[in-house]
Parts: C-alpha cells; structure tokens; sequence
C-alpha cells in the first residue's frame, strides 16, 4: 500500500472522528476508520478501566462473530489476561521506548515485537480469525486502551509495516478521543448549572422545545414542574450563603431523586431558588405524583420552609399547547398560586373546571405581571417572609 494511499487513510479517520457528535460516534469513527486502513475484517477500540482492573471493549465493527455486538453492554476482559498493557508497555517505557503496535496470529506470534499473548490467540482460533494488529492508545502519557484490528483465517498476515502504520492510527485516534472529551466537557459546563449539578435553563429551553415538536406531531404528553425553594432569602440573610447554597444543592438532590420517579425526565434549576423537572411520555398523574413526592421531601430539609410547585401537562384540560412559553407560564402561574396558599402539595394547571384561575392568568395577553402574580399571593408580598421572590 502508498504511502499517498496510507496518508489519505490517516487524514479520513482524522475527520471521521473530527465530525463526530458524542463519544459514541467517536469510537465507532475510530474502529471504522482503523479497519478499513489496515485491511481487515473486524476492529475493536477498548478502554482500560484501571479501578476495576478491566479491558472494557467500546465498540466492535466489521464481521462480527457469535456473541459479538456493535456497542457491547458489558464485554471486558481482566487486565492480567494482557499482560502488555500494564507490563510491557509501561517497561518499554520506563526505557526510552515507544507503544508500538503488534501482530499475533492463530498459531502465536508473527513478524515484530512483542510476543504472544496465548488469550488473544485463542480468542482468534475461536472466533474464526487469522491474526490481529494491537496498538496501544496513549492519552495524556498513559496507557487509556487499545485499537485491535484482525483478517480472517486465509487473508494475509499482517506484516510489520501493518504494525508500524496501527500505531500511527493508535496516535490519530488518541488525539481525536482527546478533543472529543474537550468537546463533551464544554457541552457539558453549557448546558449544567455549576452549583447543583443538575441540568441549566439553557438544557431545558432545548429539550422543552424538541417536546413540544414531539407532542404536535405524535400526542405525546409533555409535562413540566417548576418549582420554588422557600425561605431562601432568609436563609442567607440569617445563616449566609453558604447555607443557602447547601439549601440548594440539597433540593437539586431531591429533585432529581423524585425525578427518578419519571422515566427520562430531566431535572433542571432555572436560577435562582427555581427548578424544575420535565417529563415526556408519563401521565399527568405521574408526574403530579413525583412533583407531591417533591414538596413532602423538601419540607424535611430542616433548612429552609419547603418547596412551592406548580404543574402544567399537554394531558390537563388546559388548551392547546402550541409552544413551549405557553407550558412554562401555565407551570409558572401554577407555581405561584401554590406560593401564595402556602400549599403543602403542587397546584396542577387546569384542574379548577372550565374557569381555571390558573390557566386564565398564564393565558392573560401580557402574561402574568408582578402585580398579578401578588393577587395570587393575596398579602405575601416580594420577599415576605421568605416566600417571595428570591425566597
């Protein structure tokens, strides 16, 4: 094979992996791109998972054997099985060497360094193929995992040269994994709130709006809780932030354990002393179920006065829900009745018959202004008490 034939190979996985949205894709870009270079048949990427002494196989493309699957659940193998990985490897270099790639064959070893591993040679006898090419993957200067590619029985041994060009692909692949963590890491800090954990405004305004799409086209039962943690203001005025902070990040805990309840539902914090929890698919009597699990779970916190929620779901007679604003203000003004009744469980838009205050006021045209959302808390002004705004 050229030496143009083999850069061309190089600079397609490079973009391959480059083009990639998720790690997922990324080792699948990796293995795909890996195999079709070095000519085989079959190719793995694993994961050297060191705290609990594994090779952790990502993912297998090519001809896949009996028991094999593209993205295994759990296909691993101890550490000790391949030795070269945490022996080999880290005494090569220890003494000025490099992670070079090798070949092995059904019969043992072939062409090259490093020497027979009997598992990796039995692993070929059983699943039909000839021989391999293992190449280390470094990142960050430790040994992350493996690029394993092999040819069925019959094909021509890899040689050498096979060897020296997989542990250029090992490289390539590296640097593509790196900036694939780089990547996830910054999608990660945009769309989580630092404080808590839990998902951001900005996470929850794309999937509200992905749910409204899904429920216009298919009927699908988009539900949302928003929330307001009481007694925060007080908290930090009495106790300092810190304690407020604690306040929050233990109702964050909540919020997502109650929102275990609802498979797939997201638990977000809006900002603030707001969070909220959006769910598709559950019923509404599921989700106001979770959202009761919520506020009896917060009134235990010991600091701070509780949680005031409100639920707004597409499955309430609340009207046609045509956008996501029109969900989140029927939430919203749910929410703030319940702050005004000082109510112990979630006020559900919509459940108030055919005059439902709560959908009249997220419905007015301007929508609900601070003046209104004071009638619903009758005398608690902003504030007051710890069960205003910001409180």
């Amino acid at each position: 094979m050229g030496e143009d034939s083999r850069l061309a190979d190089v600079v397609t996985l490079a973009q391959g992996m480059a083009a990639a949205h998720s790690s997922r894709e990324a080792w699948q870009a990796a293995a795909c791109g890996a195999c079709r270079a070095l000519g085989g048949s079959f190719a793995a990427l694993s994961v050297w998972e060191r705290e609990l002494g594994r090779l952790r196989v990502l993912v297998n493309v090519g001809e896949l054997a009996e028991g094999e699957e593209e993205f295994p659940e759990d296909e691993s193998y101890p550490v000790h099985q391949f030795a070269e990985i945490t022996e080999f490897l880290h005494e090569r270099w220890a003494g000025g060497g490099e992670p070079d790639a090798w070949v092995e064959t059904a019969e043992g070893t072939a062409e090259g360094r490093p020497g027979y591993c009997h598992q990796r040679v039995a692993a070929l006898r059983r699943r039909g193929r000839g021989c391999c090419v293992v190449a280390p993957i470094v990142l960050h200067g430790r040994a992350w995992g493996e690029l394993y590619v092999a040819r069925p029985v019959g094909a021509p041994v890899f040689a050498r040269d096979d060897a020296d060009f997989a542990t250029v692909l090992a490289a390539v692949v590296a640097a593509g994994i790196a900036q694939t963590e780089r990547l996830e890491e910054a999608r990660r800090l945009a769309y989580t709130d630092a404080l808590t954990g839990l998902a951001n405004r900005r996470a929850v305004d794309g999937r509200l709006d992905e749910a409204i799409e899904r429920h216009r086209r298919d009927g699908a039962v988009v539900s949302l809780v928003v929330c307001d943690v009481n007694g925060l203001k007080r908290v930090n005025d009495t106790l300092g932030h810190a304690v407020g902070d604690r306040l929050l990040e233990r109702f964050g805990t909540v919020l997502s354990l109650c929102g275990a309840m609802l498979p797939g539902a997201l638990a977000a914090r809006l900002g603030g002393d707001e969070f909220c929890l959006l769910a598709v698919g559950p019923s509404a009597d599921e989700v106001v179920k979770a959202a009761d699990e919520v506020c009896r779970r917060a009134a235990e916190l010991g600091i701070g006065d509780g949680v005031s929620c409100g639920v707004a779901s597409t499955e309430d007679p609340i009207g046609p829900v045509r956008s996501a604003r029109r969900l989140f203000r029927l939430a919203d003004a749910a929410q703030y009745r319940a702050k005004a009744e000082r109510a112990a469980h979630p006020v559900v838009a919509g459940r108030e018959g055919p005059d439902d205050p709560v959908v009249r006021l997220a419905d007015e045209p301007s929508g609900p202004s601070d003046g209104e959302r004071r009638r619903f808390r009758g005398r608690h002004s902003p504030g007051d008490g710890g069960y205003g705004d910001g409180g």
